[in-house]
């Protein structure tokens, strides 16, 4: 056999971009039955109930830290709201960052670090849009898959320092996308998610420090020095 001949065509995208991806495409067939009505006539406000139970609401927050009562389901929408979204356009998007930036992230970090960026990026973003004094509530997977660009961002960040080169070439893809979202927001107008958002590309980029293969021991080098 000719070398090369028995390769795949498609380079096989990694176990964690399949665990994320997965609750999104759950979410949208279900969605797409509920709103054809195949699923019976219940099943036509699924989107929207599922808005309710899973995104996240400042107020709620506020009210738990307030009482110090944290009900799992409640405090579970700090995750589960970067998996629902207002339509399949929006979850569409998202869903093409993840395959795209969740494969390259992956590529460089384990499935576990990947998973703690997203995840990690989804509930920092909650919380500094909560400390900022914002009411709306908020759903989609933006601010999470942010997280994976910061998390692209310090691998390239990383590497262009390893050659010598200028590092803030790392921060275009960023800055282009804040670009684009500034410009939609002057035509459409700007939601207040941004703001989870933006903290979301700083808490991928901040935690790769610390679960990049050997952050977290470079990191523990670094406080024993101090």
């Amino acid at each position: 056999m000719r070398e090369g001949f028995n390769e795949q065509p498609i380079n096989p995208l990694p176990v964690i971009v399949w665990i994320l991806l997965a609750p999104v495409v759950i979410g949208e067939v279900m969605f797409a039955l509920g709103g054809s009505g195949l699923a019976g006539d219940l099943a036509m406000g699924w989107r929207l109930d599922a808005l309710q139970r899973f995104a996240f609401d400042p107020g709620i927050l506020r009210t738990m830290i307030e009482q110090n009562t944290w009900p799992p389901k409640q405090v579970a929408r700090i995750v589960t709201y970067a998996f629902v979204h207002a339509s399949f356009m929006h979850s569409l998007m998202v869903m093409v960052f993840i395959l795209a930036l969740g494969k390259m992230v992956a590529e460089a970090f384990a499935g576990w670090a990947v998973a703690v960026v997203f995840l990690g990026s989804s509930v920092i973003g909650a919380l500094v849009y909560t400390a900022l004094g914002q009411d709306q509530a908020i759903y989609g997977g933006y601010p999470a898959v942010y997280g994976l660009v910061g998390a692209f961002t310090w691998i390239l960040w990383t590497r262009l320092g390893e050659r010598s080169e200028g590092r803030m070439r790392a921060f275009s893809l960023i800055g282009f996308l804040l670009f684009i979202q500034l410009v939609f927001g002057l035509i459409f107008g700007a939601r207040p998610d941004w703001m989870a958002e933006v903290a979301g590309a700083a808490a991928g980029f901040l935690l790769s420090f610390l679960v990049a293969p050997g952050g977290w021991t470079r990191a523990l080098e670094r406080l024993r020095r101090r």
